[in-house]
């Protein structure tokens, strides 16, 4: 299937106050837990939105980055630049392995058959929902592996959560978090910030990649939705944070993963 099979349709006909609101409830609900609410946004952009697999993961993955743009700043005045900064040997192990599967990740996702990339978003789904439960519900600790096992293995789940990353537009965090909590022993608040240092460049590999074989004319076809759309998951995410420990984790927690395995089992069915 060619690329461009792929990327139909390229424009979607809802109004921009219903997709303002749509981004608003995902920010919401991503805010909530202190993500930016993107594995939830990617099955709305395909089933609510009509988009078709890849311009959904294009579309999304541009959202998720003017996110991560916004949400940078008020991490690092959260967490001391100088402590972040001197925790940069992570970020580099980390972005080691993650540019490299970002540009692996959006490589695959450009040439796969549609109706391959959707059970393979559906897989995604799946794991994101398990990863939420685990990092949510369960105490991390430290592996405190030594330093020759530890580098490799920030090397190989940056290329995986790059991967991850990559084919489902997201920014990556719902994985990055907790992989820093294991192998590096940071605390979730510093890791929150590591993750985004990584995200970033991370994301912009994976532009690069998508930027080729015409991929991108979705995103212009479809900048005034995007920004809509952004600019509501931003607002959402606000009030989501200012919602943080409204609802005890032990309901949230659980309603959210069931939401994203129904997702992963509508994506599985999509033709």
């Amino acid at each position: 299937m060619s690329v461009e099979q792929n990327l139909a349709p390229l424009r979607s006909s809802r109004p921009l106050p219903v997709v303002f609101g749509t981004g608003a409830a995902i920010g919401v609900l991503g805010g909530m837990i202190g993500l930016g609410g993107a594995e939830f946004r990617l099955p709305l952009l395909i089933g609510l939105f009509g988009f078709a697999a890849l311009s959904a993961v294009i579309l999304n993955k541009a959202m998720s980055l003017v996110v991560v743009l916004v949400a940078l700043p008020a991490r690092l005045a959260a967490v001391p630049a100088a402590e972040v900064a001197a925790r940069w040997p992570v970020a580099v192990n980390l972005l080691a392995g993650s540019l490299l599967g970002a540009w692996a990740g959006a490589t695959w996702a450009v040439r796969m058959r549609s109706a391959t990339l959707y059970k393979v978003l559906a897989a995604l789904m799946v794991l994101m929902a398990a990863a939420l439960v685990l990092t949510h519900t369960a105490t991390l600790g430290a592996l405190t592996l030594p330093l020759w096992a530890q580098v490799p293995a920030g090397v190989v789940a940056g290329f995986g959560i790059g991967v991850v990353a990559a084919v489902m537009g997201v920014a990556g965090g719902e994985l990055l978090i907790p992989t820093i909590v294991l192998l590096f022993g940071e605390d979730t608040k510093t890791a929150g910030s590591l993750s985004l240092l990584v995200s970033l460049p991370t994301m912009l590999v994976a532009f690069a990649r998508y930027s080729r074989d015409g991929s991108f004319a979705v995103l212009g076809a479809n900048l005034r939705f995007t920004a809509v759309m952004a600019a509501g998951s931003i607002v959402g995410a606000v009030l989501g944070g200012l919602l943080l420990g409204v609802f005890p984790d032990v309901v949230l927690i659980p309603a959210l993963a069931v939401i994203l395995l129904v997702s992963a089992i509508k994506l599985a069915r999509h033709d």
